[in-house]
C-alpha cells in the first residue's frame, strides 16, 4: 500500500483483498475472464466471493460457477440479478456485462436491487479492478495515448498505476475508444470509495470519527459509497467554516475528498450521492443537457433555487459548489476554460496544496479579473465562466467560509470583520462589471431596464450607472431600489469595484493616491480612502496643481452625483456621523433627508461629522449638480431659465445661483423651492458653502474680517466696510471689485428670506408664529408682514426691523420686495438711475399714468415707512444735516438709537418750514414731503397716531378712496370744529399752519386756484408763503375776479387760520412774530404796531422821562 502513495486515489490497489477471497473460496480458476472482448475485459466473481454461505442460500449462484468459468460469462445470466434486470435494463444491453453495471448502479437505491445481485456487482467490479488483464486491455485500447504521455509510459505494470495514470490524465486523452473505455472504467471506480487505492488508508480514522461509515471489508455491504464521500465532504466544508464542534480532518484525507471531487468534475455521474441525490431533479431541469464537462453541474446550479428543487439535490449542489470554493479545479469547465489564462496570468503558482490559497475560487477570480481590468485578454470561454461562478458566489453567501464564519449571530447588525468579507465576495464576484451576476438585482431591475436603460447593450457596465441615474424616479420600482442600493452600498466602499470609474482613473489613483494593482491591497490608502483622495484633488484649481485628467473628473462627478442620493453611499460620510444620524435624523427616512438633516444640525454635530458634512456642502456649492434628487426637481425650472449653466460641464455656482434668482418663477415647484432655500439656508452657517463667494472675497474676509466663519457675519462686515468707504468718500474702496459684486448678489439673496439672516429670524420667531402664521418665506413676505405690523413687534424684533429698513432705504436695491413688485416700472422710468436712487427715481414718477398700480402701492408704503423717521430717508437726512440737531435737539436726546421717532422729527422740521427758518436744501427736501403727505394722509406718522378714531368717524368715505387726493385732509380741516382729541386737533392746526407757508401742500386749493395763480401769480416764485399772499391780496383787491371755486376755498382758508390763531396762541415771540409775517393782514399790523411804536416815542419826546433822574455822584458811588 506504499506504492500507492505515489500516485493520488490509483484505480487498482487491493490486492491483499483479492487474495483473502481467493483463499476463502479455494478456487483460484474462478478469476477467468474474456481478454479477447474489451467491453467485458474479466470474468465473473466467485460464487461466495465476500459471502461464503451465499451458494448455500441461492442455488442459483452455486449453479453457476461453469458458465462464469467460460469465456463469455455474462451478468445477465446470473439468477440472483435476473428480477433487477429485467425490471430496470434495457434488453439490447444485456449482452454487455459494463452496461449491465452501469445500469444497475446508476438505477440503484436501497429497496430496489436484491441484496445478493449488490453482492454480487460489488464483487464483479472488485475482480475487474484487480485482474491483471485489465490493465492488459488498457495497454491495447490506449497504446497511442500511453506513448503520448509520458508519466503513464513510464508506469510499471501489473500493479494497477497504468490505469490510475490514464484516469488521472484523461482529460488529455484524445483517442475516442480510450477515452470511452477510461470514463467507462472511472464510472467503476467512483461507484465505491473501498476501490480507489489509498483512500481507505487516509480516511479511516476521519470515516470513524464522523460516523460516515463502515470501513471493514464485509461488514456493510452496500453497493455505492457515494454517502461515504458526501459525508467526509460535509466534514470538510464544516471545518472550513469553523462550526461548533467541527471534527478537524487530516491532510492526506483532505487532499484525497478534494482529488475525489476533482476527478468527478467532468461527469455528474461520477458524484455518486449527488447523483442519486439529484436523479429527478436532473430529468425535470436539465432533461436535454448532455453529461459530460460539467455541463449537468451547471445546469443543476443554475436551478439550485427553484421552488421545485428537491431539498436533498439542494444540498448536494451546495456541498459541491462549497468545495468549487475552495479548489477551482473541482469545477472541470471552469479548470478547462481558463487552464492558459491562469498559466498567463501566473495565477496559479502553488499547485502541491490543492487547499492553498492559489487554488480557491476567489484567489482565481480576483487574478483574472485583474488581468481584464488592465485591459489585458482573458479569453472569452474562460471569462464566461468566470461569470457563471461570480453569479454562483452572489446568490449563495454560505458558499465563502469566511461570511459564514464572521456574520454567524445577529444578522441585524453587521460585524466590522463580516462587512470585510461581504466586500471580498463583491470584489470576487465583480457584479460591478456586470449587473447579470446579481440575480436578484437582474430579477428585480428587469423592467427598469427595460424602459429607462433600455439604450444600453445588455450587461454594459453603465447599466447601474443608469440605474442610479433613476433612483426614486417614477421609472424605478421598490424593490429594484433596494436591491440596488444594496449592492451601491459596496460598490461605494471600493472604487475598484466600479468598473467605468478604474478604468478611467487607475493611472490618476496610482499617481496621486498610491495605489497598487486591482487585487492589491494599500494599507496607506485602503481602498475606501482612494476615492476621497480623487474627489478632493477633482476641484482643485490650476494654481494648487496635481489635478485629474479630464475623464477621470467627469466620472468622480459622475459617483458624486449618484451618491448624494443616500447617506449610506458614502462610506466616509457614515463612518463619521452615525452617532449623530442616530442622534439627530433617526425620523427622516426620505431620500436625501439624512444629508439635509445633518446640514441642518451643523453646529451640532461631532467634529468628524462636522468636518465631512462642511467638505461635502462645500463641494456641492461648486457643483450643485451633485445633488441629484434637487437637479430632478428642478428640472423645468434649469430648462426654461438655467439651460445654457446647467449645460456647462464645469460648474463654478452658477447653477445654483440661477436658480435662486429664478425661484419664484411660474415654472418653480414646491420641491424645488424648498431644496433651493435649503441650500441657501445652509449656506449662511459657513461662508465656504458658496462657492462663488468664496472665490470672490476670500482675500478680503481675510483681510478686513478674520476669524469670522459664518457667512451672513462676512456678508455683513464686508458690506459694512464698502457702505463706511462709501460714506466717508474714500479715495479707494478697501473690498475688492470682485468681492464687491459677488457682495451684492448676496445681499439680495438674504433679503428674500428672513431665515436667510439668522439673527432677524431668531429675533422675531415669536412675532411670525403670531402675526403672520400663514404667510409664505419667499419673496420677503414674511419680512413685509413684520413691517406691516412694525408697532406691535416686540422690542427685539422691532430693533432688528428698523435696522434691516435703514439699510434698504440707503440701498434700496436690497428691497426684495420693492425690486420684485417694481422690476418692469424700474425698467421704464430709472433705467439709467444708480441703485441708490432706485426709490427716489419711482417716487417722482409715482402718479404717472404709465405706473403700475401695484408698484404705486408697494412705493407708498416705503414713502409711509420714511417719513415715519428721518433716519430712513437719507436724502432728507443729509440735506437737513445741520437742522435736526438745530431745532428738533429736545426730541433726539429723548430718542434711543434702535427706536422709531415715530415722524417728531420730521413733524418739527414741517414747522420750521412754515416759519421759514430751514436752510435751503432741507427746505427743498421738507417741501416734497408736505406736498407728498398733503395728499395722502397716511404719509404723515403724527396726523395718523393721533386722527385714526377721528378720520374714521368724521371721513370715512375720503380714508375709503383707491386714490387719496388729499380729501382726507380737507374733511378734517373741515370738520376742525368737530375734532375732539386734542392730538388730532393740534396735527390739523399744524396742517393749516404749514399751508401758509407754501399753496402746494394745500392741494385742494391749488387745484381750485391753479388758473388764478396762473393768471395773477405767475412771475412770482414758490415757496416762503409768496404765492399764498398773491392770492390773499388778489381775494382783498376787489379789481381782481379770482375763480368762485377758489375764492371759495381762499375764503374757508382764512377763516380756519383765525379759528386757528384763536384756539392755538403763539407760543414764544418767534412763535408771534411768524404768524405776524404770514398773517394776510400782515400789512396792517406791522402798520399798528409802528403807530403805536412812533407814539410812545413821541410822548417821551414831549413828556420828558417817567422815571427819577439819578445824580452823577450817586452813580460814581
Amino acid at each position: 500500500m506504499a506504492d500507492c502513495i505515489r500516485v493520488p486515489l490509483l484505480l487498482v490497489c487491493i490486492l491483499s483483498a483479492l487474495h483473502q477471497i481467493r483463499g476463502e473460496n479455494h478456487n483460484p480458476g474462478k478469476l477467468g475472464g474474456n481478454a479477447d472482448n474489451p467491453h467485458d475485459p474479466a470474468g465473473g466473481p466467485g460464487p461466495a466471493a465476500g459471502n461464503p454461505g451465499a451458494a448455500e442460500r441461492n442455488p442459483g449462484a452455486g449453479a453457476s460457477l461453469v458458465r462464469r468459468r467460460s469465456a463469455g460469462w455474462k451478468l445477465a445470466e446470473e439468477a440472483v440479478c435476473r428480477d433487477d434486470l429485467t425490471r430496470l435494463c434495457p434488453k439490447h444491453s444485456w449482452n454487455n456485462n459494463l452496461a449491465v453495471l452501469e445500469c444497475l448502479q446508476d438505477k440503484k437505491e436501497e429497496t430496489e436491487i436484491a441484496t445478493e445481485c449488490n453482492h454480487l456487482l460489488w464483487n464483479y467490479k472488485l475482480n475487474l479492478t484487480t485482474d491483471p488483464k485489465f490493465e492488459s486491455v488498457a495497454v491495447e485500447v490506449c497504446k497511442t495515448t500511453i506513448s503520448e504521455i509520458k508519466e503513464c509510459a513510464a508506469e510499471e505494470l501489473g500493479k494497477g498505476y497504468l490505469v490510475s495514470c490514464l484516469v488521472d490524465h484523461r482529460s488529455n486523452i484524445s483517442d475516442y475508444q480510450c477515452n470511452q473505455y477510461i470514463t467507462k472504467m472511472t464510472t467503476i471506480v467512483f461507484s465505491d470509495y473501498r476501490l480507489i487505492c489509498g483512500f481507505m488508508d487516509k480516511c479511516r480514522d476521519d470515516i470513524n470519527a464522523l460516523r460516515c461509515g463502515s470501513v471493514s471489508t464485509g461488514e456493510k455491504d452496500i453497493h455505492s459509497q457515494g454517502e461515504v464521500i458526501a459525508c467526509l465532504e460535509k466534514g470538510l466544508v464544516r471545518e472550513a467554516e469553523e462550526q461548533l464542534g467541527a471534527h478537524v480532518i487530516k491532510d492526506n484525507c483532505k487532499k484525497a475528498i478534494m482529488r475525489v471531487a476533482e476527478l468527478s468534475s467532468d461527469d455528474f455521474h461520477l458524484d455518486r450521492f449527488l447523483y442519486f441525490a439529484c436523479r429527478e431533479d436532473r430529468e425535470r431541469f436539465c432533461e436535454n443537457t448532455l453529461a459530460g464537462e460539467g455541463r449537468v453541474y451547471k445546469c443543476l446550479f443554475n436551478h439550485k433555487f427553484e421552488e421545485v428543487m428537491s431539498e436533498r439535490c439542494r444540498e448536494a449542489l451546495t456541498t459541491r459548489q462549497k468545495l468549487i470554493a475552495q479548489d477551482y479545479k473541482v469545477s472541470y469547465s471552469l479548470a478547462k476554460a481558463c487552464k492558459s489564462d491562469l498559466r498567463k496570468y501566473r495565477c496559479s503558482v502553488d499547485t502541491n496544496m490543492p487547499r492553498a490559497r492559489e487554488a480557491r475560487l476567489s484567489y482565481l477570480l480576483l487574478c483574472l479579473e485583474s488581468a481584464v481590468h488592465r485591459g489585458r485578454v482573458v479569453s472569452g470561454e474562460c471569462q464566461g465562466e468566470m461569470m457563471d461562478y461570480r453569479r454562483m458566489l452572489m446568490e449563495d453567501f454560505s458558499l465563502s467560509p469566511e461570511i459564514v464564519l464572521v456574520g454567524r449571530g445577529d444578522m441585524g447588525t453587521i460585524d466590522p470583520n463580516c462587512q470585510r468579507a461581504l466586500q471580498t465576495l463583491i470584489q470576487e464576484a465583480d457584479p460591478g462589471a456586470d449587473y447579470r451576476i446579481d440575480r436578484a438585482l437582474n430579477e428585480a431591475c428587469e423592467s427598469v431596464i427595460q424602459t429607462a436603460c433600455k439604450h444600453i447593450r445588455n450587461g454594459d457596465p453603465m447599466i447601474l450607472s443608469c440605474l442610479m441615474e433613476h433612483l426614486y424616479t417614477e421609472k424605478m420600482v421598490e424593490d429594484c431600489e433596494h436591491r440596488l442600493l444594496e449592492l451601491q452600498y459596496f460598490i461605494a466602499r471600493d472604487w475598484k469595484l466600479d468598473p467605468v470609474l478604474y478604468k478611467k482613473c487607475q493611472g490618476d489613483a496610482s499617481r496621486l493616491c498610491h495605489t497598487h494593482g486591482w487585487n492589491e491591497t494599500n494599507e496607506v490608502m485602503p481602498p475606501g480612502a482612494v476615492f476621497s483622495c480623487l474627489y478632493r484633488h477633482a476641484y482643485r484649481s490650476v494654481e494648487q496643481g496635481r489635478r485629474l485628467s479630464r475623464d477621470c473628473k467627469l466620472e468622480v462627478q459622475r459617483i458624486l452625483h449618484q451618491r448624494a442620493l443616500d447617506v449610506k453611499l458614502d462610506p466616509e460620510l457614515q463612518r463619521r456621523c452615525m452617532t449623530d444620524l442616530g442622534k439627530w435624523c433617526s425620523e427622516k427616512t426620505e431620500a436625501g433627508q439624512e444629508l439635509e438633516c445633518l446640514q441642518d444640525h451643523l453646529e451640532d454635530l461631532v467634529s468628524d461629522c462636522r468636518e465631512v458634512v462642511g467638505n461635502l456642502t462645500e463641494l456641492e456649492s461648486e457643483d450643485i449638480q451633485i445633488e441629484a434628487l434637487l437637479m430632478r426637481a428642478c428640472e423645468p425650472v434649469i430648462q426654461s431659465y438655467c439651460h445654457e449653466v446647467a449645460d456647462n460641464q464645469i460648474d463654478t455656482g452658477d447653477l445654483m445661483e440661477c436658480l435662486v434668482q429664478n425661484k419664484h418663477q411660474k415654472e418653480m415647484n414646491e420641491k424645488c423651492a424648498v431644496g433651493v432655500t435649503h441650500f441657501q439656508l445652509v449656506q449662511i452657517k459657513d461662508f465656504r458653502f458658496s462657492y462663488k463667494f468664496k472665490t470672490a472675497c476670500k482675500e478680503d474676509v481675510l483681510k478686513l474680517c478674520p476669524n469670522i466663519k459664518k457667512k451672513v457675519d462676512v456678508v455683513i462686515c464686508l458690506s459694512t466696510t464698502v457702505r463706511n468707504d462709501t460714506l466717508q468718500d474714500a479715495k479707494e474702496q478697501r473690498v475688492s471689485v470682485k468681492c464687491r459684486k459677488q457682495l451684492r448678489v448676496e445681499e439680495v439673496e438674504m433679503s428674500e428670506d428672513i431665515r436667510l439672516d439668522p439673527e432677524l429670524y431668531d429675533s422675531c420667531k415669536q412675532d411670525i408664529a403670531q402675526l403672520c402664521p400663514n404667510v409664505a418665506y419667499g419673496n420677503a413676505q414674511v419680512i413685509e408682514c413684520l413691517k406691516e405690523n412694525k408697532r406691535q413687534l416686540n422690542s427685539r424684533c422691532h430693533q432688528r426691523i428698523f435696522k434691516l429698513q435703514e439699510v434698504e432705504m440707503v440701498d434700496p436695491e436690497l428691497d426684495y420686495q420693492l425690486m420684485r413688485v417694481c422690476k418692469h416700472m424700474i425698467r421704464r422710468f430709472c433705467r439709467e438711475s444708480e441703485g441708490k436712487n432706485v426709490l427716489q427715481c419711482l417716487k417722482q414718477n409715482k402718479n404717472s399714468e404709465l405706473m403700475d398700480p401695484k408698484c404705486k402701492q408697494m412705493i407708498t408704503k416705503r414713502q409711509i415707512t420714511q417719513n415715519t423717521d428721518y433716519r430712513l430717508n437719507p436724502v432728507l437726512r443729509k440735506a437737513c444735516k445741520a437742522d435736526i440737531p438745530k431745532f428738533c435737539q429736545s426730541i433726539l436726546s429723548k430718542a434711543t438709537a434702535d427706536t422709531e421717532l415715530e415722524g417728531q422729527v420730521i413733524s418739527c422740521l414741517k414747522l420750521k418750514y412754515a416759519d421759514q427758518r430751514l436752510s435751503p436744501d432741507c427746505e427743498d427736501q421738507i417741501r416734497v414731503i408736505l406736498q407728498e403727505s398733503a395728499l395722502d394722509y397716511r404719509l404723515d406718522p403724527q396726523l395718523q397716531i393721533h386722527c385714526t378714531q377721528e378720520i374714521s368717524r368724521l371721513c370715512p368715505e375720503e380714508a375709503a378712496a383707491q386714490e387719496q387726493t388729499g380729501q382726507v385732509e380737507e374733511c378734517l380741516k373741515v370738520n376742525l370744529l368737530k375734532i375732539k382729541q386734542e392730538g388730532c386737533k393740534k396735527e390739523v392746526l399744524n396742517m393749516l399752519k404749514e399751508s401758509k407757508a407754501d399753496i402746494f401742500v394745500d392741494p385742494v386749493l391749488h387745484t381750485a386756484c391753479a388758473l388764478d395763480i396762473k393768471h395773477h401769480c405767475a412771475a412770482i416764485p414758490p415757496g416762503r408763503g409768496r404765492q399764498m399772499s398773491c392770492l390773499m391780496e388778489a381775494l382783498q383787491d376787489k379789481r381782481v375776479r379770482l375763480q368762485p371755486e377758489c375764492k371759495k376755498r381762499l375764503q374757508d382758508r382764512i377763516d380756519m387760520w383765525s379759528y386757528a390763531a384763536k384756539v392755538a396762541p403763539a407760543e414764544g415771540f418767534s412763535d408771534l412774530a411768524m404768524q405776524v409775517m404770514t398773517s394776510p393782514s400782515k400789512n396792517y399790523i406791522l402798520t399798528v404796531i409802528g403807530a403805536g411804536v412812533a407814539l410812545l416815542f413821541l410822548m417821551g419826546l414831549f413828556c420828558g422821562r417817567f422815571t427819577k433822574r439819578v445824580t452823577q455822584e450817586l452813580k460814581d458811588r
